[in-house]
C-alpha cells in the first residue's frame, strides 16, 4: 500500500513539474509510460497528461499493442479500436472513419505523423500505404474521436489519428523485420537510431512490401481496375540540441506505392503514388514560454483512373506555423498560435488549369486546473481560406472565368472539455466541439472530365461555391476500475450533427443544364442537407494473474440523414444512414511470459448497405473477423512470430468491391 501511494505521489509530482514549465527537450514517452503505467500524451494541450485525463475522447495504442497485434498494416490495427470503421477495398487499400460516415476516399479523418499532416490533399483522404513509417518504429498511436480542429488543426472534423514515432534522442531503436506470407506477401523493414555525441540524434527507417491483390470473383471489378499492391518508403528523423534550451528537429520522408482502391464514385482504380515531405521544427525555452516554429512541404504525384480516364495530379502543400505554450501560475496553461498554408494542384484528367488556396489561421487554448479533481480546457481556431484558379477551361464547358473561383471561406471551430475526478477511481469527461470540413481541391474544381452517361456526354467539374461541412459533437464519458479486479470499464454517450453534407457528382442528377448548343450538361459536388447521429460506446480491459490480458468494446450508432429539397442522399452517394452499421464490437484475449506470447482478436461489424460503382446500394451481411499472433522470443533479441488476418473465411464480403481473403504470415525479427 505504501509503495502504491509513493508511486502515485511521485508520478503526480513529476507530471506536474513537466507541465509547470514548457520544455524544449523532446518528451520521453517511454519513461513516462513506465512511470504512470499507462500511455502519456502531449498532443491535446501541449503538456504531458495521462491518457485518462486528456480533455478529449482519446484512446492510445502503445508500441506493445502494435507488436502483439500481428498486423502488417495500420488499418487492421485501427479496426480493433472502439468506434472505428474500416472499409477494406483491397489487400493494400482501406478507408477509416470514426463512428460511422465511412466512404470511399473518406475525407473526415485527420492523420498526422509527429504532428505533420499525411493525408492526401487533392481528394482529402488517407492512402494508408503511402505513410512512410514502419510499424516497428511507432511509439504510440493516438486515436481522437469527434471534431478536434481547434486542438489538432486544419480539417480534423471526424477524428484524428496521430502517429508518434520513436524519438532518436531517447529510444535506441535498432531492428530488422522479415515477413513472408500467403498470397505472395513479402516485406522487409529496417530501423536504426544513431547518436553522435550529446547533441545530435537520428533515426533512419526504410521498408518494402509486395502482395497479390484479392481475387475479383463475386465482384463487378474489372481486370484493368486492379493491380498487385506494392510499396517502398524511407524516413529520416534527426534532432540537434543547439543549446541547453533550444532544439531543432528535421524530418524527411519518401514513399512510392501502387494499390487497387475505390475512388470517390466507388469504381476501382489501379493507383500509383509518389510522396515526398520535409519538415523542420525549432523549439526553445524562453521567459515567454516554449516558443515553437515549424515548416514543412509535402509533394504528391498521384495517377488514378477517374471515370475510366487516366488522371495525373501534382499536389504541393506548404505549411508554416508558430506557437507559444506558457503557464500563468500553477493552474493555467495557455497555447497561442498562427498558421499559414498554401495548397495547389493541377486539373485532371482534362488539363489546362491550376487550382490553389491559401489559409491563414489563428488559434488559442486555455487549460485551467481548477482543483486536483476538476480541470477544464477551452480552445478556439479561426481559418480564413482564399481560393483561386488559373488557366483555361475545356471545350464544351459553360462560359465561366477564373474570377468565379475568387472566393473566401471564413469559419471558426472550438473544443471544450472538462475532466472531473471526484475520487481516485471515478473519472467523468464532458466534451463539446465544432469542426469545419473544408472542401477538398477536387471538390472545388481539380477534377475536369467528359464522361458518358447513357446516350449522352456530360462534363464533370468541381464546385467553387461548395460550403464547408460543419460537424458539432457533444459527449459525456465515465470510467472507473472494476471492484476486486485488475481491470477498468467505461461508457460514453455522444450526439453529433453534420450540416451541409457534401454529395458526389452523379449521372442520376444534372447540376448545370446546357445553356447553348454544343455546351455540355455538368455534374458537380453539391451540399445536399444535414445528417444527425447519436451513439453509445462501452469499453473494458484488464489483466488476470498468470500473464493474461483481455479487452472488449461495443459501439452503437444511429444515423439519420436529412436531405435538402431536391436531393437524395442515396443518389448523391452519401446515404450514411444506410451505409453506417449500427453495431460493431471487439474482443481480444492474450497471454505472455518471458519467452512466449499469444493473442487473439475478434471483430464484429453489423449488417449495413454498400455502394456499387453504378451507385446502387447492396446489402452487406454482418460478419466476424478473427486475427491472431503467436510469438517466441529467443536470445540476442530474435523473435519468430506466426500471425493471421481474416482467419474466419477464405473469402469474406465486407464491401461491395473485392472480397477480403484469409492471410497468414511468418515474421522473423532481430532487435538490438
Amino acid at each position: 500500500m505504501k509503495k502504491t501511494l509513493l508511486a502515485g505521489v511521485s508520478a503526480t509530482f513529476i507530471l506536474s513539474m513537466a507541465a509547470t514549465a514548457a520544455h524544449a527537450q523532446s518528451i520521453d514517452y517511454g519513461a513516462m509510460e513506465q512511470l504512470f503505467n499507462e500511455p502519456v500524451t502531449t498532443s491535446a494541450t501541449g503538456s504531458p497528461q495521462r491518457s485518462t485525463e486528456v480533455p478529449v475522447a482519446m484512446e492510445i495504442i502503445s508500441a506493445d499493442d502494435i507488436k502483439r497485434s500481428g498486423a502488417v498494416d495500420l488499418p487492421t490495427i485501427l479496426s480493433r479500436v472502439a468506434g472505428l470503421d474500416v472499409l477494406n477495398w483491397g489487400a493494400g487499400a482501406s478507408d477509416v472513419s470514426v463512428r460511422g460516415y465511412d466512404q470511399a476516399m473518406s475525407p473526415r479523418l485527420l492523420v498526422l505523423i509527429n504532428g505533420r499532416q499525411v493525408y492526401l490533399d487533392h481528394y482529402g483522404y488517407t492512402a494508408w500505404a503511402t505513410l512512410p513509417v514502419q510499424l516497428s518504429e511507432i511509439r504510440q498511436i493516438e486515436v481522437v474521436k469527434g471534431p478536434n480542429s481547434a486542438l489538432f488543426g486544419f480539417n480534423a472534423v471526424g477524428g484524428v489519428v496521430n502517429i508518434i514515432t520513436q524519438n532518436p534522442k531517447f529510444d535506441s531503436a535498432g531492428s530488422i523485420n522479415l515477413t513472408g506470407g500467403t498470397n505472395g506477401y513479402g516485406e522487409l523493414s529496417v530501423v536504426k537510431s544513431v547518436k553522435l555525441g550529446d547533441r545530435f540524434f537520428a533515426r533512419l527507417s526504410a521498408g518494402a512490401a509486395q502482395m497479390d491483390e484479392y481475387g475479383r470473383a463475386g465482384s463487378t471489378v474489372l481486370a484493368g481496375q486492379v493491380t498487385d499492391p506494392a510499396r517502398v518508403s524511407a524516413n529520416l528523423d534527426t534532432i540537434t540540441q543547439l543549446t541547453e534550451k533550444t532544439e531543432l528537429r528535421v524530418e524527411g520522408s519518401w514513399s512510392n506505392v501502387q494499390v487497387s482502391e475505390a475512388v470517390s464514385n466507388y469504381s476501382y482504380s489501379p493507383s500509383k503514388y509518389v510522396t515526398t515531405s520535409v519538415k523542420a521544427t525549432l523549439a526553445s525555452d524562453t521567459k515567454l514560454g516554449l516558443l515553437q516554429a515549424s515548416a514543412y512541404e509535402t509533394n504528391l504525384t498521384a495517377k488514378q483512373l477517374v471515370a475510366s480516364q487516366q488522371a495525373r495530379f501534382e499536389n504541393k502543400l506548404d505549411v508554416v506555423s508558430v506557437q507559444d505554450l506558457f503557464k500563468i501560475g500553477a493552474q493555467h496553461t495557455f497555447r497561442i498560435g498562427g498558421e499559414y498554408r498554401k495548397n495547389e494542384v493541377n486539373t485532371a484528367p482534362l488539363a489546362g488549369g491550376q487550382l490553389s488556396y491559401e489559409v491563414v489561421s489563428v488559434s488559442g487554448m486555455w487549460n485551467w486546473a481548477i482543483s486536483d479533481k476538476l480541470a477544464v480546457t477551452a480552445a478556439g481556431r479561426y481559418d480564413d481560406l482564399s481560393l483561386s484558379r488559373e488557366g483555361t477551361f475545356p471545350a464544351g464547358y459553360p462560359a465561366v472565368t477564373n474570377a468565379y473561383w475568387d472566393r473566401s471561406i471564413k469559419k471558426a471551430s472550438y473544443n471544450f472539455g472538462a475532466v472531473y475526478r471526484p475520487t481516485q477511481a471515478d473519472t467523468f469527461k464532458l466534451t463539446a466541439a465544432r469542426g469545419v470540413q473544408v472542401p477538398t481541391l477536387v471538390d472545388l474544381g481539380a477534377v475536369q472530365l467528359r464522361a458518358t452517361a447513357g446516350p449522352y456526354t456530360v462534363g464533370v467539374i468541381g464546385n467553387p461555391t461548395l460550403a464547408p461541412s460543419i460537424v458539432t459533437n457533444y459527449e459525456i464519458g465515465y470510467e472507473r476500475p472494476l471492484p476486486g479486479l485488475d481491470a477498468k470499464a467505461g461508457v460514453s454517450v455522444f450526439r453529433q450533427k453534420t450540416e451541409d453534407v457534401k454529395g458526389q457528382p452523379t449521372s442520376g442528377q444534372i447540376d448545370v443544364m446546357p445553356t447553348a448548343p454544343g455546351v455540355l450538361p455538368l455534374l458537380s459536388y453539391r451540399n445536399i442537407g444535414d445528417s444527425k447521429m447519436w451513439g453509445v460506446e462501452l469499453t473494458a480491459s484488464g489483466k488476470i494473474e498468470g500473464g493474461f490480458h483481455w479487452s472488449g468494446d461495443w459501439t452503437f450508432t444511429d444515423v439519420d440523414d436529412e436531405a435538402a429539397a431536391g436531393f437524395s442522399p442515396q443518389v448523391r452517394l452519401a446515404a450514411f444512414s444506410a451505409t453506417t452499421p449500427e453495431t460493431r464490437a471487439n474482443v481480444s484475449f492474450g497471454w505472455a511470459n518471458a519467452q512466449w506470447a499469444a493473442d487473439g482478436f475478434f471483430h464484429y461489424t453489423g449488417d449495413h448497405k454498400a455502394y456499387l460503382s453504378t451507385g446502387a446500394l447492396v446489402s452487406v451481411e454482418d460478419y466476424v473477423t478473427l486475427g491472431g499472433r503467436v510469438a517466441r522470443t529467443f536470445d540476442h533479441g530474435i523473435t519468430l512470430a506466426v500471425s493471421g488476418q481474416n482467419l474466419t473465411d477464405g473469402h469474406q464480403r465486407q464491401t461491395a468491391g473485392l472480397e477480403v481473403e484469409r492471410r497468414a504470415f511468418v515474421t522473423l525479427s532481430k532487435a538490438w
